[in-house]
This record gives C-alpha cells, sequence and structure tokens, in this order.
C-alpha cells in the first residue's frame, strides 16, 4: 500500500527494541532527526513498548520525549514530562500464576519472569531465567513463589527447547481470557492483562492527547505490534521484523540497524 501524504499522520507511533533503537540501546543521530522533522509538520512522536517504566527512563534524552509513552505492552501510560504514571493495568497474580499451570501442562517447565507494577517497579527473575536484554535491569528470586510477592503487569516466559513461535502458540491454546499472549523479541513471550495489548495502549495515548489513533503511522518489528498496526492508519514492519508482522504490514522498510524508520519519516515528511 503507498503510504499516505504526511499531513494525513498526526502521530509517530514506534516500537523501540528492534525497530527505532539501533544495538546498544541507541538512537542514532539520523533517526533523531527524522523525528524532528515529523514534529516540524506537526506530528507527535509516540514511543510504544514492551518495556515497563524503568526500562525507558534512560532513553529521554535521545528520544527527546516530554508526553505520554505507552509501556509494559500497553498496561502503562507514562507521562515522561511530569515522570509520572498515568494509568497502570495488572495482572491477577492468581490467574498468572494459573496460566503459567496450564501452559507447563502442556508443554512441561519453564522459566518465568515478572514486571511489577508501579513507575518504579522491578522485573524479577526465578532460577534458570535468562535475561533476553541485558541491558534491562532485573533482580534474581530463589524461587517463583517470590515473584508474586508484589502486583504485577506481566509475566515473561521462556522454555529451554521450544522456539517463540512454538511456545506463544502452546501458551495461547491453554490459557484462554486468563491472559493476552504475546511475542515480543526473540526470548521473549509474554502475558499480559486480558484485552490488553499495544493496541489498546496507542488508542488511550492518543485519547490523551486529543487524537485519533488511525492519524497514526506506526512502525515495529514482532508480533506484540499487530494489535497496534490494527489501531494505526498506516503500519510500517521493519526488515528484520518477524514474518507474522511483515505480512501484516502495508509496507516493509529497511531494518533497524539500517535507520528503517528515519527512512520512512524522511520521505514521508519531505527530506528523501
Amino acid at each position: 500500500m503507498p503510504t499516505p501524504p504526511a499531513p494525513a499522520f498526526t502521530l509517530v507511533a514506534t516500537d523501540l527494541d528492534g525497530t527505532l533503537l539501533r544495538p546498544g540501546d541507541l538512537v542514532s543521530p539520523r533517526s533523531r532527526a527524522a523525528l524532528a522533522l515529523a514534529a516540524s509538520a506537526g506530528a507527535r512522536h509516540l514511543v510504544v513498548t514492551g518495556r515497563p517504566v524503568p526500562g525507558i527512563r534512560g532513553l529521554h534524552a535521545a528520544l527527546g520525549s516530554d508526553g505520554p509513552v505507552v509501556c509494559g505492552q500497553g498496561t502503562q501510560l507514562y507521562d515522561a514530562g511530569t515522570g509520572r504514571l498515568l494509568r497502570s493495568v495488572t495482572l491477577d497474580r492468581e490467574l498468572a500464576e494459573t496460566a503459567l499451570g496450564k501452559i507447563e501442562a502442556e508443554v512441561g517447565a519453564v522459566f518465568a519472569a515478572v514486571d511489577q507494577d508501579g513507575a518504579e517497579g522491578r522485573t524479577l527473575i526465578e532460577p534458570g531465567y535468562l535475561m533476553p536484554h541485558p541491558t534491562l535491569p532485573a533482580v534474581r528470586t530463589r524461587n517463583r513463589a517470590a515473584l508474586w510477592a508484589s502486583p504485577i503487569i506481566k509475566v515473561l516466559v521462556r522454555h529451554p527447547e521450544l522456539s517463540d513461535d512454538a511456545l506463544a502458540a502452546a501458551a495461547r491454546a491453554v490459557v484462554g481470557d486468563l491472559a493476552t499472549v504475546t511475542m515480543a523479541g526473540p526470548g521473549t513471550v509474554e502475558l499480559a492483562p486480558y484485552g490488553v495489548d499495544k493496541g489498546t495502549g496507542l488508542a488511550l495515548a492518543a485519547e490523551a492527547l486529543g487524537l485519533d489513533p488511525a492519524g497514526a503511522i506506526a512502525f515495529g518489528d514482532m508480533p506484540n505490534d499487530l494489535p497496534m498496526f490494527r489501531r494505526a492508519g498506516h503500519g510500517v514492519a521493519m526488515a528484520n521484523a518477524h514474518p507474522e508482522l511483515r505480512a501484516a504490514a502495508d509496507e516493509v522498510t529497511s531494518s533497524n540497524e539500517e535507520d528503517g524508520v528515519a527512512e520512512v519519516l524522511e520521505r514521508v515528511f519531505g527530506r528523501g
């Protein structure tokens, strides 16, 4: 599908890992310039990420973000300008534990982690769980029971043998309406509150800004970005994106390492 003209876009919604960020959590000068170009045309930049709030704070300066940020797969709406958590949806811990039990009954033992609720919430990982993103802080617990000590927004699940696609499919088949199952990145299958995803997060943030989510051009790389694409007016998958997202996208751009987001924004907003 051809990209609509720039005046059609009031929002530029970007995922972070594998999309806007280069390895090492870097935002390239070209990407910063392209986001500034979109802003000069009146479009707001909205980060829509699976990371919880503590995982995005160090990026504020690089992104120049001072408005709402969608975090935690849509479970959190954070105001970067004031440092306040505007909204948070928690995952019932009994439901989460039940969902994990159903998954393990289907595929055998898994390793789990949780993102705690709150702007200062920690990521807790049980013994055996390997963090897929080594730059994000995490605290190792002695056992799984410790994961449920405080309210949580989501559970992260890894299997010692199954692929992410196979684990996500098996989890969806048995979890039902206990939680929303999504694949957010390599080694990152997650359980969020049922009905909450990046699409609901985009809609909530757009409402806070007084904008229509259909006026968004959205960029992503993994299946967890599909709900955001469905709410946005135009979905752009990265060249490095999961095949499921590329198939659903309106267009495919270059990889995150090649500044694919900037490539599209320069064309849409008049440079390139």
